[in-house]
């Protein structure tokens, strides 16, 4: 399915990083306002280059358009593309204010035409196995979910220096003054409301909290730099979500249920391990104790933090096979490829493409569809928005609670067979007994 890109800035390496794990998606050419950048970037990949958008959209080969352009033109962009008769798919959020979001969401209804939006982090292998385990009931009735999103003090590490293997630098002010709330929170919110259904009401809180972070100026200048926010599920879960650019690299997933955790260290790498820890006596008690909290043997010894499980790994859309890292086993690049791989994970951007594309061609629904992403939107805009005084929101979309997907179903063990004691553990547990 042929893609045309609007939009070539610093995202738009990281799609290109994975999109030969597609071989269904074909990029038919690129446009930016900044002919020059679009230049660069169809110079560095091979791509066709459009004079401008105008030009892209009134190409009748291009049945997607992904719109890759600063957040304050994504309402403008999409907007063309579904005119002209393009489904699109944007990088998030989709706008910014839910008027927009209405209104593209009608427009694309009217004509017959999908519209979709990143973040694609829910249909990794990471997310889809926490899924399985929570519907497997590994770890019994879920209570609580636990995610965050402190993403390093990126103002200490020379944001201006950082550029794409193609030549685009990081836009930290436009960062900055979007916010990391923005930026970031849909990573959490999209996996959260997958697996565990819409939320009826939100409370939340958020400040700028760094006013040193730059000397340049920023408009506006107070955007929150830090948020927190508790969701209360209709399912009845409660979600607890936190934001920053302060607090150094923590993106951790944690479900907690009346009979164990289930977790991943980051929603980033789409491999992430999953650790599946039953509770028992013996393990909640060590966790009390210095000893275990400060030794890694230790806490293994007792289980505590749970055992890694096999990942619910199945062919991406499109795809009729998993990919697997391409290269002789005799190549030094090869193992130092996969070290760097395995040490800095990667997020398969274009994974939210393929399912789009497949979606289309095999006339089903796609995810996340627009009544999901309705519902993120206004989420983002209620966390973002909450201010220093904090604010409680009743959400006025909603979306029906989603299915666990087949290939997942078909792909994963039944996790709750897995939630078996460490032998320690269960070596006391069974004297005890």
């Amino acid at each position: 399915m042929k893609i045309g890109v609007i939009g070539c800035g610093y995202v738009f390496d990281h799609y290109m990083t994975t999109l030969a794990q597609h071989p269904g998606l074909e990029i038919a050419g690129v446009a930016d306002r900044n002919q020059e950048r679009a230049a660069q970037v169809g110079a560095y990949y091979g791509l066709h280059v459009y004079p401008d958008s105008a030009a892209l959209l009134a190409d009748p080969e291009i049945e997607i358009v992904a719109n890759f352009t600063s957040i304050e033109s994504h309402d403008a962009v999409s907007r063309a593309a579904l005119e002209a008769g393009k489904h699109v798919y944007s990088e998030k959020p989709l706008v910014t204010d839910m008027e927009a979001a209405h209104a593209l969401a009608d427009l694309a209804a009217k004509k017959g035409l999908r519209l979709s939006c990143a973040p694609s982090n829910a249909l990794s292998p990471t997310v889809q196995t926490l899924w399985k385990a929570i519907r497997d009931r590994a770890v019994g009735d879920v209570r609580m979910v636990y995610a965050e999103f402190d993403d390093n003090p990126v103002y200490l590490l020379k944001p201006e220096t950082w550029i794409s293997r193609s030549g685009a630098p990081w836009p930290y002010l436009h960062e900055y003054e979007m916010g990391c709330t923005w930026e970031h929170v849909g990573y959490h919110l999209t996996w959260m409301c997958a697996i565990f259904g819409p939320v009826r009401s939100v409370t939340a809180f958020s400040k700028a909290t760094l006013p040193d972070k730059t000397d340049e100026p920023l408009s506006p200048a107070d955007t929150p730099d830090f948020s927190v926010a508790c969701l209360d599920f209709e399912s009845g879960v409660v979600g607890r979500i936190t934001c920053s650019i302060a607090g150094p690299t923590d993106h951790r997933m944690r479900v907690i249920g009346n009979e164990g955790v289930v977790s991943a260290d980051t929603y980033r790498d789409y491999h992430c391990p999953v650790y599946l820890e039953p509770f028992n006596s013996v393990a909640l008690k060590a966790r009390n104790l210095l000893m275990v909290r400060e030794s890694s043997f230790l806490q293994g010894l007792f289980g505590v933090g749970g055992r890694r499980v096999p990942l619910a790994e199945s062919p991406a859309p499109g795809a009729d096979r998993i990919h697997r890292p391409q290269g002789s086993w005799l190549s030094p690049k090869y193992w130092i490829a996969r070290m760097r791989k395995a040490q800095r994970g990667q997020q398969d951007k274009c994974i939210g493409l393929a399912e789009l594309a497949e979606a289309i061609e095999q006339d089903r629904a796609h995810f996340p569809a627009p009544d999901f992403t309705l519902h993120l939107t206004e989420l983002t805009l209620a966390i973002q928005g909450a201010g220093p005084d904090g604010a409680s929101q009743k959400l006025t979309t909603r979306f029906d609670p989603l299915p666990l997907p087949e290939r997942t179903r078909r792909a994963g063990p039944d996790y709750k067979n897995l939630r078996r004691p460490s032998l320690l553990a269960g070596l006391l547990l069974a004297r005890r007994g």
